[in-house]
């Protein structure tokens, strides 16, 4: 999908640096003035067609390299998305599984690998897209296959690791931007999940579920799901220590659903009153992937801070957080993009620079697939002092703005 990243006149100014040539050598040479052609590069005036072909020509690119319709550049399309295959399998069909019944066993070992992919490579979404359209047809596969046999513990086996594998698949889909396959998988999560009579994994999928809905807008719905899920938990397995931690996480859930309708003292009393009890009861941890604990409550409020606008105090908290020892790549990964946020907020250009080119290091795939980054790195285009263009316009090209 081609979307619109730069302005025309800023795509001008960007071909006109990177050929090395001055405003008013171009300018000349396109028969128009030095102070037009810079009102054209600050988004000031728009070129006619003759003058965008002149200035296309004298800087030796296409027309459609100048114009906000030009596709982007195919290394960002090649990664862009959900991997065809899985969608497919997803869809059920073009399944390249086993074709034969894999045991339980096997099953939730490959899950489980799949999801310590998802949450610890730098390359996850590439690694993850190699393996999951082949476990989706087997998981597939397997539910049938025990459904047919009758054999009730294979069946709740194969039924948990299906719920975890379509967990996993909530958080792939959300992350590549198809939330409307991240709505289908946490669904399917849910199903499964019920159908094995887990409690706890019950749970778990209504916070993937909430997610699911946060993404899509549904700020509602997504605590609607969350405080469901509490009341389960607390009725079903109140006593499990994996219970607490799952509603600590649902607690996380309602409390970034208040956060986003600007309910702000609500969102703080919940996460001081509810989330940060049970996260100091269960300490650091990853129940079924929701990595909550300490360190989570702290970067909601973070948050918190950052969405209410508050950015120096979201930085004075953000300075005390240490994130290294979480388990999730991605859970980092949010964190550093908020904090870069708090610098773009406050027009501190060279921290936003630092921080973008720290999480690049860390998940270049999270990075260029970040809607919020390629704008910071928009912003930065337009502001940043002549000193930092050239990393800038370096990190554009890498994430397909340019």
């Amino acid at each position: 999908m081609a979307l619109p990243e730069l302005p025309v006149g800023e795509r001008i100014r960007y071909w006109r640096e990177k050929r090395q040539r001055k405003q008013a050598a171009v300018a000349g040479l396109c028969g128009i003035s030095e102070e037009y052609l810079s009102q054209i590069e600050r988004g000031l005036k728009m070129p006619s067609l003759p003058v965008l072909h002149a200035i296309a020509t004298e800087l030796g690119v296409p027309v459609a390299a100048l114009l906000q319709e030009a596709p982007r550049m195919a290394p960002l399309d090649a990664q862009e998305g959900v991997d065809a295959r899985v969608a497919k399998a997803l869809m059920g069909y073009g399944m390249t599984g086993t074709l034969q019944p894999v045991s339980p066993e096997l099953l939730r070992e490959r899950v489980e690998a799949a999801w310590r992919t998802w949450q610890t490579s730098p390359t996850r979404f590439t690694d993850v897209a190699a393996v999951l359209p082949e476990l989706i047809a087997d998981a597939e596969y397997a539910l049938r296959a025990v459904r047919r046999t009758g054999d009730s513990l294979a069946r709740r086996d194969v039924l948990r690791a299906a719920a975890d594998l379509y967990g996993m698949l909530r958080s792939y889909c959300r992350r590549a931007g198809r939330v409307d396959l991240s709505l289908m998988v946490a669904d399917r999560a849910l199903r499964a999940a019920e159908e094995a009579d887990d409690p706890i994994r019950v749970g778990a999928a209504r916070w993937n579920l909430g997610h699911a809905l946060l993404a899509s807008g549904e700020h509602e719905g997504a605590e609607q799901v969350a405080l469901l899920g509490i009341e389960q938990l607390l009725q079903d397995a109140p006593a499990h220590c994996s219970a607490v931690a799952l509603v600590g996480a649902l607690h996380l859930v309602a409390v970034v659903a208040d956060s986003r309708r600007k309910r702000w003292d609500l969102a703080r009393d919940r996460l001081s009153t509810q989330a940060a009890p049970r996260a100091f009861q269960v300490g650091e941890g990853n129940v079924m992937w929701t990595v909550f604990g300490p360190t989570n409550v702290e970067l909601h409020i973070v948050s918190i801070d950052m969405e209410a606008g508050k950015a120096a105090q979201a930085l004075r908290m953000a300075d005390q957080i240490d994130t290294s020892q979480l388990p999730s790549i991605e859970r980092r990964f949010t964190f550093l993009l908020e904090v870069a946020r708090c610098y773009d907020l406050r027009r501190e250009d060279p921290a936003v620079l630092v921080h973008l080119l720290d999480i690049e290091e860390m998940a270049p795939e999270d990075l260029s697939r970040s809607p919020l980054a390629r704008d910071m790195v928009n912003r930065l285009r337009r502001r940043v002092r002549p000193i930092y263009r050239r990393q800038v316009d370096a990190l554009a090209v890498r994430l397909g703005v340019l």
